[in-house]
């Protein structure tokens, strides 16, 4: 077969890894050829391919990002998208896609292939969001990310005697704010699954402060308020119909600086999290991850995505692996409010 490879949404460390294990056994054992598209759904709306041999997947085991580019095209909402990408695939005598993504990615996939277009699905997302899956590559790396920052947070925040909180990414789970501010010794831990009160917000960062150390919160970018209220950075919405979230870190900060009388600063991982090289954890969850979704492809079994369960890689369907987010459940919540103030 003629099996092309794309990656779509926001990067994250491992995705090299995947396309090297994809195209190492598939030409290796299986004797298929690869096409790479460019820039994720993009790349078969336009036809816009690139090279995909052996030698151009040498050396990018350690490197984040990925090869092929990526973006957050959503062929499905522009007009005749679909059609379109059909008509690529024969024009560039592509017989099959593995789509490495997140939700968004993946439900576009299932969506193809449900309007019969042969797609394998590789999960990726430092969100950790996706059901069908115990782990998504990407995640460990941005954890680890985050926890680093948030240890230096601590001298500093104990040489001034401020409150200093984390805001990391997290949409609509909190799976990073929960590992890395557990892993990092945070004093608070906000995530969008549990809106949070202010006050009692407040009463830990003056807990911490009485016992003469500095507070470190932790909060996911999507963390709110119980009174519903949701800062937003801008109004503006994707291509996925997702809005853009920011600024929760600096209304926590003046809010505990007005109700306590305490100095807060508030520091913004970002797209830090997203970048670099992945751990060791990444690179062979995100090998195995490729090894098992060529054979897949290889055995005609699309539709599929491959996941974790346990220690093994098993495949479930599109369907099932994009029916909802996998988000933080009230029992991992209330092993981290042990350590709150």
């Amino acid at each position: 077969m003629r099996i092309g490879v794309l990656t779509g949404g926001g990067d994250c460390p491992g995705l090299n890894a995947v396309i090297r294990a994809v195209v190492r056994k598939g030409v290796s054992v299986h004797g298929h050829e690869f096409v790479g598209f460019r820039d994720g759904w993009r790349g078969p709306l336009e036809g816009d391919t690139m090279p995909l041999d052996i030698q151009a997947v040498r050396g990018i085991l350690p490197r984040g990002g990925t090869i092929l580019g990526s973006s957050r095209t959503n062929p499905i909402k522009i007009e005749g998208g679909v059609d379109r990408i059909k008509d690529n695939l024969r024009a560039t005598g592509v017989d099959a896609l593995i789509a490495i993504g997140g939700e968004d990615t993946l439900g576009v996939a299932r969506q193809l292939y449900e309007r019969g277009v042969k797609v394998v699905g590789v999960p990726k997302t430092i969100d950790n969001d996706l059901s069908g899956t115990d782990y998504t590559f990407g995640f460990d790396t941005a954890v680890n990310i985050a926890m680093e920052a948030i240890d230096r947070l601590h001298t500093t925040a104990e040489s001034h005697h401020r409150a200093l909180i984390c805001e990391v990414m997290g949409r609509h789970a909190g799976w990073i704010a929960l590992h890395a501010g557990m892993a990092a010794g945070a004093n608070v831990i906000l995530i969008p699954e549990k809106p949070f009160d202010i006050d009692r917000v407040c009463e830990y960062v003056e807990s911490r402060f009485r016992t003469r150390y500095s507070p470190i919160l932790v909060v996911a970018e999507g963390a709110h308020p119980i009174e519903g209220q949701l800062e937003l950075q801008t109004g503006e919405l994707d291509a996925f119909g997702h809005v853009r979230l920011g600024g929760i870190g600096e209304l926590l900060a003046k809010e505990i600086e007005k109700r306590t009388g305490k100095e807060a600063r508030t520091t913004v991982l970002g797209h830090i999290q997203r970048g670099g090289t992945p751990t060791a954890f990444d690179r062979v969850l995100a090998t195995r991850f490729g090894l098992q979704a060529i054979d897949a492809a290889h055995e005609g079994d699309f539709g599929t995505m491959v996941a974790l369960r346990g220690t093994d890689i098993v495949r479930v369907p599109l369907s099932e692996a994009t029916a909802e987010l996998k988000t933080v459940p009230v029992s991992r919540y209330a092993e981290a409010e042990v350590f709150f103030g």
